[in-house]
């Protein structure tokens, strides 16, 4: 009797990036079942196990081989693997940790940010002050990289309260929008990491195991791909057609097919890698072009 090769992935098990990583999963054509508090799935379409933890253990189950891949915020990746580095009693420094594919979602940035009306010029301001922050091992790093010499104060949570208490001088904290910075008065200076999610994967998989994951990324790059593109049909004039092609956005080998009952005009048929918008409808409309038509793409694969 042979047991079944399954691949083993660790995601979020609750928050946004779950529900963006349940989603792609979906997109990929692999359907969970999954109870409210159920930490374990199999999934029933596709050999894979879905483990749901914490964002900050995932990076252990993919080191320690418990998951061969993992999807978690490159924030924590690299806070993780900074602050094992910098341990040096640390059992795993995490560096056999290997980054495949940005994902696209999750995007933040880590941001140094000091009170409004601070006089702050640039990150030497910093030097001898009091810094709070969740990711005390790429402040650490950043600001040793930038020969800065500053204190810092390691908060897991409402870092921004940090200087209305005193208790820093400034903060080192995941920024989006923004918005949270204002309402605590605080100014964003300088970005130290920008970030997203990031499919990881334990460099030591089987065969099988890597045959699955091959099978699995080419599905997620299509998903990607077909999220950044778009499917474009229009008429062309003849005459215009160079001119025409010239300005579709991210088009290389357009389609061209005749059209049937005349000999000046073309139909071409493209996929766009980049974002088609009106003023580009517009541009190609007042070269020529009519009947322009755009498709979202909903798979696919080179």
């Amino acid at each position: 009797m042979t047991t079944e090769t399954r691949l083993k992935i660790a995601i979020q098990k609750s928050g946004r990036l779950y529900d963006d990583s349940i989603a792609l999963l979906k997109q990929c054509g692999i359907k969970l079942v999954r109870s409210k508090d159920q930490l374990f799935c199999k999934a029933g379409n596709f050999p894979v196990d879905v483990y749901f933890v914490r964002d900050d253990d995932i990076p252990a189950f993919v080191s320690e081989g418990v998951c061969q891949i993992g999807i978690v915020g490159e924030n924590v990746l690299i806070e993780k693997q900074a602050r094992a580095a910098q341990n040096k009693a640390s059992d795993s420094d995490m560096s056999n940790i290997e980054k495949l594919l940005p994902l696209g979602f999750g995007k933040c940035r880590l941001s140094l940010a000091v009170p409004n009306g601070f006089d702050y010029k640039d990150i030497s301001s910093l030097a001898g002050k009091t810094i709070a922050t969740s990711y005390k091992g790429i402040l650490r790093d950043y600001l040793k990289e930038k020969n800065i010499k500053a204190k810092i104060v390691t908060m897991e949570g409402a870092v921004e309260i940090a200087p209305r208490t005193k208790l820093a001088d400034a903060i080192c904290d995941l920024v989006s929008t923004g918005a949270t910075l204002a309402t605590n008065g605080l100014t964003e200076t300088d970005i130290v990491f920008e970030s997203q999610c990031v499919l990881i994967q334990n460099p030591d998989p089987t065969p099988a195991e890597q045959d699955l994951l091959n099978r699995l990324v080419m599905r997620i790059k299509g998903v990607l791909r077909a999220q950044s593109s778009k499917y474009i049909m229009l008429h062309s004039p003849l005459d215009k057609l160079e001119e025409i092609i010239a300005a579709l956005p991210g088009s290389e080998t357009p389609t061209i097919v005749p059209l049937e009952g005349t000999k000046d005009s073309v139909a071409i048929h493209a996929v766009c890698d980049e974002s088609v918008f009106w003023d580009t409808m517009e541009d190609l409309k007042s070269k020529g072009a009519t009947d322009i038509l755009v498709l979202p793409i909903e798979k696919m694969l080179d």
